[in-house]
């Protein structure tokens, strides 16, 4: 273990003691090896008392260990498959306020990353951030033409920084899978890796600004959601610069209510562009709390919304996008043998569950939900009580499906806020049942046909000669087909094995029978007889025992 990971991870420790998590690494034996240093540190002695809860007190030692911790609380909020729901709500709670860096380190950078002075890009450049976040943060400038933008711009030492905490990461990790019996089933170095993929993606802000061009490409003329305008030419991976929006955030509910925001339709919009992303996009804004989210109120009656921060975009694989959707229609019209179908042919459990029991559990989970108003039903509830099915079962938890979860979550939760009286799912089913219908629909089936026609043509041009050269072949008695040599050699070790079997029983069955006609001939000495008829009887029952085994 090198001394920098070390440090860390004794750093680590006395915040952790600080903020009385002691018994969480107790419980654990994150420190097994290093326990020394955690029963002779002085913060293990005068340990304070703490009215808070254990995920409020887990949420703020992650606030003081810095950035990087924050973001991996965020992203374990996410997985409430794993955690008590007392410490996901906690950590759902953390939010990206960080100090912010100096501006002129900002401006530095971005000159850096430029080549050439800011002035002879941009203009009127606020060296005060509007913004700031954990990896980056956000300055108010102004084009040469006078167009208003934001330009985005990484920590400095981000990247190392990084580096270093997911080294300290995968360490706790692989401490945890090897002393912590529970691990077994949280895979903790599984855990680490997901959230390495999503704060790596975050750190290329060239990434962030190509999600943003493909959302605003998606909703091109809709009167639902707007994403501002990206410009290219001034864009690099550290840097990104975009049209800055002058809307009001979501979370001034008073000053929306002032201009006479109609809050019911602005509450069921959000949920269509969330269904209308996952399921006729199938490219879906996985960061919407609060923050990254305004309401542009040109027309109070009209709401419509205004996206930023772009960093994390979800996908789905189009087979777990049919059953999905299936699986919500399925739950809703209480079909729960189709929900038990579904899992198993979607592959989401082993394909040797038993759809009856599936189907029992499914029943046992959903229908508690059904007795309160329909109204009140959350979709983001259904789909962590279908990943709590699937963990009974045996079955794995895909990641796009925790992120489309966390992101259903905020959407419902930020729906209901805007206008208690939503109702989730009348606002969603027409969305559904209309994705369902274009999908097998004889404009829907032509549309793939066509988008797979290219492929096929490829195919059917490449088989003339191959089938050509395979003719020829057979012909001077060259065709040979590759066979598996492994299969092959285990076939003949299985053959060979059977064969042994039948032989000792073979001789076992002919000792015995001589056994039977040395005692019936009378014959002399007694004793080897009964040697004859025990070795018979040793070598047939090995034979048996081991063809039982």
């Amino acid at each position: 273990m090198r001394l920098r990971v070390l440090a860390r991870l004794v750093q680590i420790e006395r915040v952790l003691v600080r903020h009385r998590l002691d018994d969480f690494v107790r419980a654990t034996h994150l420190y097994r090896p290093l326990r020394f240093v955690f029963f002779i540190s002085p913060w293990t002695w005068f340990q304070r008392g703490s009215d808070l809860t254990r995920g409020a007190r887990l949420r703020l030692a992650l606030e003081e260990l810095g950035p990087i911790f924050v973001k991996f609380g965020q992203a374990m909020s996410t997985r409430r498959d794993l955690l008590p729901a007392d410490i996901a709500d906690e950590l759902a709670k953390l939010q990206d306020n960080v100090p912010p860096f100096p501006g002129a380190i900002a401006r530095a950078m971005i000159e850096r990353s430029y080549g050439e002075s800011l002035d002879r890009r941009l203009v009127d450049f606020e060296e005060l951030p509007l913004a700031a976040a954990s990896i980056a943060q956000v300055h108010a400038a102004r084009l040469a033409d006078g167009r208003d933008v934001i330009v985005k711009v990484l920590r400095p030492g981000m990247k190392a920084t990084i580096a270093l905490d997911l080294e300290v990461l995968y360490t706790i990790a692989g401490m945890a899978e090897r002393w912590w019996i529970q691990s077994r089933r949280l895979k903790p170095i599984q855990i680490v890796r997901e959230y390495e993929r999503t704060v790596l993606d975050e750190l290329d802000l060239m990434r962030e600004a190509a999600n943003a061009s493909q959302l605003k490409r998606n909703f091109a003329g809709s009167p639902l959601l707007y994403v501002p305008e990206i410009y290219w030419d001034h864009c690099r991976n550290d840097v990104l610069v975009m049209e800055r929006i002058h809307g009001i955030p979501i979370g001034d509910l008073e000053r929306l209510r002032e201009l006479g925001t109609d809050f019911k339709r602005l509450a069921e919009n959000g949920v269509e562009i969330f269904f209308t992303q996952v399921f006729r996009h199938n490219f879906f804004h996985a960061d919407m709390h609060p923050g990254n989210i305004f309401v542009l109120v040109d027309d109070p009656a009209r709401p419509r919304y205004a996206a930023v921060d772009f960093g994390i975009v979800g996908t789905l694989d189009l087979r777990d996008q049919r059953y999905l959707a299936e699986n919500f229609l399925a739950v809703f019209d209480r079909d729960y043998r189709r929900v038990a179908t579904l899992h198993v042919q979607s592959g989401w459990v082993p394909p040797g569950t038993r759809v009856d029991e599936m189907e029992s559990a499914v029943r046992t989970i959903c229908e508690p939900i059904f007795d309160r108003p329909l109204k009140e039903i959350s979709f983001g509830t259904v789909l962590l009580r279908l990943f709590e099915a699937l963990r009974r079962f045996d079955g794995q938890i895909q990641p796009q499906l925790l992120l489309l979860q966390k992101t259903l979550l905020n959407v419902e939760g930020l729906g209901r806020q805007l206008y208690p009286e939503l109702d989730i799912w009348h606002t969603a089913s027409p969305v559904l049942r209309s994705w369902m219908r274009e999908r097998v629909s004889a404009r829907g089936v032509l549309r793939e046909l066509r988008r797979g026609f290219p492929d096929a043509l490829e195919i059917l041009k490449a088989l003339p000669p191959l089938i050509k050269r395979a003719i020829e072949q057979a012909q001077d008695g060259k065709l040979r087909l590759a066979l598996d040599s492994s299969a092959l050699d285990q076939l003949r070790a299985a053959h060979a094995e059977q064969s042994r079997r039948s032989d000792r029983i073979l001789i076992g069955a002919a000792l015995v029978l001589g056994a039977v006609l040395w005692f019936g001939l009378r014959l002399y000495p007694r004793w080897f007889g009964l040697l004859i008829g025990a070795g018979g009887l040793v070598t047939w029952m090995s034979a048996w025992l081991q063809r039982r085994l």
